[in-house]
């Protein structure tokens, strides 16, 4: 296997998968091209496989000498990536490979993210299923589709292909800490109809642009006060709207449902005569939220410029106000906390992008809670708050969160691992982010399941990093945890 820029790296079978895994295309609902990738994976190393009809697929290796009679262990991870890049970063995720990097004891991608999350969680279980070296009972491989969009891979999974009554998540994110539950989530999409009309005369041609915040996921972030893009420019818009008669040509913010948005844009037209105030007022407007985010958000860099252009239509007003007002009104980050688990986040709710498709204004929110009525609650009002802005609202199913099993053998198990290898006790605890145990659970009711996985910084943004000692560590723990399920 080549392995040209982590070819130093242990294990080097592991960092030669993940490398390979780099090399592939693998964006949410277009993932042909990995998914081809594990097939020819696992003929090339003359293992059994199964695809369903969502495109799922399950990969078997026997179960080593001795451990004929132990039960299956499943271990999971989903495929696709989060795609997100720097304004000024050239690729086309659709088809280029993600350059990677070694810098500070870290694998990096240059301007985008990397594909750790859940690329590394997809290495160490091809790894695992090919190691001779290692001894396991027989592993079912379950490689999950569309998981960054709303879990439909592990929502429509054939439960037919798995015959184990244990699983292994490979997704989560944090040294040290094992995931036991999990939030449920629901997404909450507002949309408006597009209507031109003809532009105002002697107007000024304006482009506001949001960049440099740190973003994040959306569910392990949401606590950490992280500006969003999409919150910002629609709070400036609203504001100002009256004052300086603006109108609103063409805008972009955010990108997917469960990142903090870090980036946003509109071209906006202001009426000549109000220029000379405009720009002590916006000014004012980005002292006002640098102070405001000044700990969290160091890089933000929010900027306008003027466009030597005429425009030759504007958006009808009546749809930009109700744009603008949705997203000044709409709740946005954490919503309460957990009166069970001091420091856990309950519920929250994100407003992750504004994008134009199909000649409609689209709004997409989130919503997540580890209370089932809770998460209906807050979709509810968001819902409410769309419609009354004059937005036609799209609510999906959302999936299931994912109860704690305190009597779980798998986690006891990983707790005697990590403990005696490491000389410490790992965490372990329930997550506010989505996992897709919860939908597995719903499949088979007796499955004992637990989620770890090696760090990973910056998930969801360019800044996505590796750590690689955790990951070394992590190899040794799989390796071993296996090992005793006999």
């Amino acid at each position: 296997m080549e392995n040209k820029i982590l070819g130093t790296l242990e294990p080097a079978i592991l960092w030669g998968i993940f490398e390979e895994i780099t090399k592939v295309p693998r964006p949410s609902k277009r993932e042909e091209k990995v998914l081809r990738h594990l097939k020819q994976f696992a003929k090339t190393n003359s293992l059994e496989y199964k695809q369903d009809k969502c495109g799922n697929i399950v990969i078997y290796s026997p179960a080593t000498s001795g451990y004929e009679e132990s039960p299956a262990i499943a271990l999971q991870s989903h495929v696709d990536m989060v795609c997100e890049k720097d304004g000024d970063v050239d690729i086309d995720f659709d088809n280029d490979p993600i350059t990677i990097y070694i810098e500070d004891g870290f694998v990096k991608a240059k301007g985008t993210t990397l594909g750790g999350d859940c690329g590394i969680g997809m290495a160490y279980a091809m790894a695992l299923l090919i190691d001779p070296t290692i001894s396991h009972p027989k592993l079912e491989a379950i490689f999950t589709v569309e998981e960054e969009t709303g879990l439909r891979g592990a929502e429509e999974l054939d439960f037919d292909m798995i015959t184990a009554s244990t699983l292994i998540n490979l997704d989560s994110e944090d040294d040290g800490e094992f995931f036991i539950g999990c939030a449920g989530g629901k997404d909450t999409v507002g949309s408006w109809d597009i209507e031109r009309v003809d532009a105002p005369k002697d107007v000024a041609v304006l482009k506001i642009s949001i960049k440099g915040l740190s973003g994040g996921h959306s569910g392990d972030m949401i606590d950490k006060l992280k500006a969003n893009s999409v919150v910002l420019l629609s709070k400036y818009l609203y504001e100002r709207f009256h004052d300086f008669n603006f109108n609103l040509v063409d805008v972009e913010a955010g990108g997917l449902r469960n990142a903090i948005p870090r980036e946003a844009w509109a071209v906006i037209t202001v009426d000549k005569g109000a220029m000379p105030y405009f720009e002590g007022d916006f000014s004012s407007f980005v002292k006002e939220c640098k102070t405001e985010y000044h700990r969290t958000e160091p890089d933000m860099d929010i900027t306008f410029e003027l466009l030597n252009k005429e425009v030759k239509s504007v958006i009808d007003r009546e749809v930009f106000i109700g744009l603008v007002t949705a997203i000044y009104t709409l709740p946005c980050g954490v919503i309460s906390m957990s009166q069970d688990i001091d420091g856990f986040i309950e519920s929250s709710t994100n407003v992750a992008s504004i994008k134009i498709i199909d000649n409609k204004l689209v709004v997409a929110t989130s919503q997540r809670s580890s209370l089932a009525h809770k998460k209906r609650h807050i979709s509810n009002i968001t819902k409410e708050i769309f419609e009354g802005c004059g937005a036609d609202v799209e609510c999906s199913l959302g999936y299931p969160g994912w109860s704690p099993n305190p009597n779980s053998a798998i986690v006891g198990q990983f707790v005697e691992s990590y403990t005696r290898l490491f000389g410490e006790a790992p965490i372990v605890r329930a997550i506010h982010a989505g996992l897709e145990c919860g939908l597995f659970l719903e499949k088979n009711p007796n499955l004992d399941m637990v989620s770890v996985g090696p760090t990973i910084k910056d998930v969801h943004t360019p800044s996505e990093r590796l750590d690689i000692k955790s990951c070394q560590k992590y190899w040794t723990l799989l390796i071993d945890t296996i090992a005793k399920l006999k």
